[in-house]
C-alpha cells in the first residue's frame, strides 16, 4: 500500500483548524446531522490528527452454449427457494451454513455497507479504492442489473459464469445438509451469500466488501464480524419489514455494527441518527460522520462526471474526477473514502492521508451500472434504478444538474408494493410526458395500476401506457424527439433495478 508518511508532531492539529471551507460544510449539513452532544458524550469520535495534504463492467452471457446452458440449470434451481422479498427473520439458517462450510466469512477482514440507497455505488467506490491500494477484493452485491453472477464479483470484476456455476456445484451438498435440518431451507439470498463468503475465501481475498440485502440484525449477510460498518443515507423503503420512520429502520440496520468497530455515518435524518449514535454507544464503537469528521468540501460539474474536493478523516483529497453523476454520488465518495480510510487504520492507529493519486487513480475508475448510467445518444438516454421517493428525488436532482434536458420523457416500470405515488411526485417537476410500462418481474406492478396512479400525478394528457417495455422505450425515444430544441431531449428510465436490467440489454443491443 501507497501511502504518505506521518506528518511530523508539530503539524499535527485538528482537520477543522485553518478550514474555513469545512467550516461551512459543517453549518450547511446541521440541520441533517444534529448535535447529539448526550449521544456522542458516551462514544468515541473518529478524527485523524493530520493536515492537509473501463469496459462494460456486466457480463454478457456465455458464449458457450454448454456454460450458458448450466447457468441457466442453476439459476433454476436457486429459483425454487425463497426470492428476496420473502423473509423469516433470523440468521439461524445462514449461521448453519457457514458452520459446515467452516466459518468462510472470517477468512479475511469485511466492511459491512447498509442504509436505504447508494449502498451498491458506495461498495463498488470502496472495492476500487482497496484494489487501487492493491489488495485483493470480494465484493457482494444485491440485487443484480442482468446477470446473476454481477452479484459476486473479485478484483472489481463479476466471477465468471464458469466460476459460479463450480461454486455452486461446491456448496450445493452443504446448503442440502442445512436444508434438512432446519424448519425453512436456505433462501435463494442466502445461498448466494454463502457462495459469496466460501468464493472469496477460496480466492483468497485481503478484503471483502458486503452489501446486505434487507436491514441489517436479520440480515443473511450479517454473519461476518466487520472491523467498519458503512450506513449510507437512510429512508423509508421496506416499511412492512423494516418500520415506519427512519428510526425505527435504523434500528434493524444498526445491527451490523459490531463490538468495538468503526462505523462511517453518512447524512442520516435526526431519529435515524440518534439511534444509530445510541448504538455505537452500546458496543463502544468509534464514529465519523459525514459533515463532522468528513465530506464533500467542494464539486463541480464536469464533463463525463464531477470535479471533487474530498475531507477524509485523515486529511483532505483534491483533484478527484468522479466519473457519475450527481451530488449523491459525491457524498457517496465522501463515505468510501472513509471507510477506507477506517479500514487501514488511519484516524486511531495512524494520523497520515493515504496516498492522493492512488486515490485519484481509484475513483477516476468507477462504474455503477444502472445508476445515472448513459447508454445511449440523440437522444440521451439515462439508467437510473431508483425506486422509493428518496432516491427518486435525488436522481431528479441529479438530471438537472447534469444534463441540460429541453425535453425529458420518463420511462417507470415499478414492483408491487413500492410507494410509487412517492417516486412519480418526485420526477413530476423534470418529467414533460412519462411513459408506464411493466418489467418481466412477477413482482411487477401492471401497467394500468400504474398508469392509475400516474394520471393522478401528472394529469392524462402526459401519461402514455406501454405494457411491453420495449415499445415503452420506442415510444419514449420517439416522444423526446418531438419538438425539441437544438436535438436537447432524454429518455430516463427508472423505477427498479429490474426495469434499468432489461432496458440495458435492450439498448445495449439496439
Amino acid at each position: 500500500m501507497s501511502e504518505q508518511q506521518p506528518e511530523s508532531p508539530e503539524s499535527h492539529n485538528s482537520p477543522f483548524d485553518g478550514s474555513d471551507e469545512f467550516d461551512q460544510i459543517i453549518a450547511e449539513e446541521s440541520d441533517r446531522d444534529p448535535d447529539l452532544a448526550v449521544i456522542e458524550a458516551g462514544s468515541r469520535t473518529l478524527r485523524a490528527q493530520a493536515g492537509p495534504p473501463q469496459g462494460d463492467p456486466v457480463p454478457a452471457l456465455p458464449a458457450d452454449p454448454e456454460v450458458a446452458k448450466a447457468l441457466q440449470e442453476v439459476e433454476q434451481e436457486l429459483a425454487t427457494r425463497w426470492g428476496e422479498t420473502k423473509l423469516e427473520p433470523s440468521v439461524s439458517r445462514i449461521a448453519a451454513l457457514m458452520d459446515v462450510l467452516g466459518e468462510p466469512q472470517h477468512a479475511y477482514p469485511s466492511i459491512h455497507v447498509t442504509g436505504t440507497n447508494g449502498k451498491t455505488s458506495t461498495a463498488r467506490m470502496i472495492e476500487a479504492l482497496l484494489n487501487a491500494f492493491e489488495l485483493r477484493t470480494g465484493r457482494y452485491t444485491s440485487p443484480h442489473v442482468q446477470s446473476v453472477t454481477e452479484r459476486i464479483s473479485l478484483d472489481g470484476a463479476p466471477i465468471t459464469a464458469e466460476r459460479f456455476i463450480e461454486t455452486y456445484q461446491d456448496v450445493k451438498p452443504y446448503v442440502e445438509m442445512v436444508d434438512a435440518a432446519q424448519e425453512y431451507r436456505l433462501s435463494f439470498f442466502e445461498v448466494l451469500t454463502g457462495m459469496a463468503y466460501a468464493a472469496f475465501a477460496d480466492a483468497p481475498v485481503d478484503a471483502a466488501v458486503i452489501e446486505v440485502g434487507m436491514g441489517g440484525t436479520w440480515d443473511a449477510t450479517n454473519v461476518i464480524d466487520a472491523s467498519v460498518a458503512v450506513i449510507t443515507p437512510i429512508s423509508l423503503d421496506h416499511t412492512d419489514r423494516l418500520g415506519s420512520t427512519p428510526g425505527e429502520i435504523a434500528l434493524e440496520k444498526g445491527g451490523v455494527i459490531k463490538q468495538g468497530a468503526t462505523v462511517i455515518l453518512a447524512q442520516q435524518p435526526v431519529d435515524a441518527a440518534q439511534a444509530l449514535l445510541k448504538k455505537a454507544v452500546e458496543v463502544d464503537a468509534t464514529v465519523a460522520r459525514e459533515g463532522m469528521e468528513f465530506g464533500v468540501v467542494s464539486r463541480e460539474v464536469a464533463v463525463g462526471g464531477q470535479q471533487l474536493t474530498l475531507r477524509g478523516v485523515g486529511g483532505e483529497y483534491d483533484g478527484i474526477f468522479l466519473p457519475l453523476y450527481g451530488a449523491y454520488m459525491a457524498h457517496n465518495a465522501a463515505v468510501a473514502l472513509a471507510a477506507v480510510e477506517a479500514f487501514f487504520g488511519i484516524g486511531q492507529e495512524h494520523a497520515r492521508v493515504l496516498d492522493p493519486d492512488t486515490v485519484r487513480k481509484a475513483f477516476a475508475s468507477v462504474t455503477s451500472p444502472g445508476r445515472m448510467e448513459v447508454v445511449r445518444r440523440s437522444p440521451t438516454v439515462v439508467l437510473d434504478a431508483a425506486h422509493n421517493p428518496a432516491g427518486a428525488a435525488v436522481t431528479a436532482a441529479a438530471v438537472t444538474e447534469s444534463f441540460g434536458f429541453s425535453r425529458l420523457i420518463g420511462v417507470v416500470a415499478a414492483s408491487e408494493g413500492k410507494d410509487v405515488r412517492g417516486v412519480l411526485e418526485a420526477f413530476e417537476p423534470i418529467f414533460a410526458e412519462v411513459v408506464v410500462t411493466e418489467n418481466s418481474s412477477h413482482r411487477s406492478m401492471g401497467a394500468d395500476e400504474l398508469a392509475a396512479v400516474a394520471v393522478e400525478v401528472f394529469g392524462v394528457d402526459r401519461v402514455q401506457v406501454e405494457p411491453r417495455l420495449d415499445d415503452a422505450l420506442e415510444a419514449a425515444i420517439t416522444l423526446a424527439e418531438e419538438e425539441a430544441e437544438y436535438g436537447g431531449a432524454g429518455v430516463l428510465v427508472t423505477g427498479s433495478v429490474i426495469t434499468v436490467g432489461e432496458a440495458r440489454l435492450l439498448l445495449k443491443r439496439g
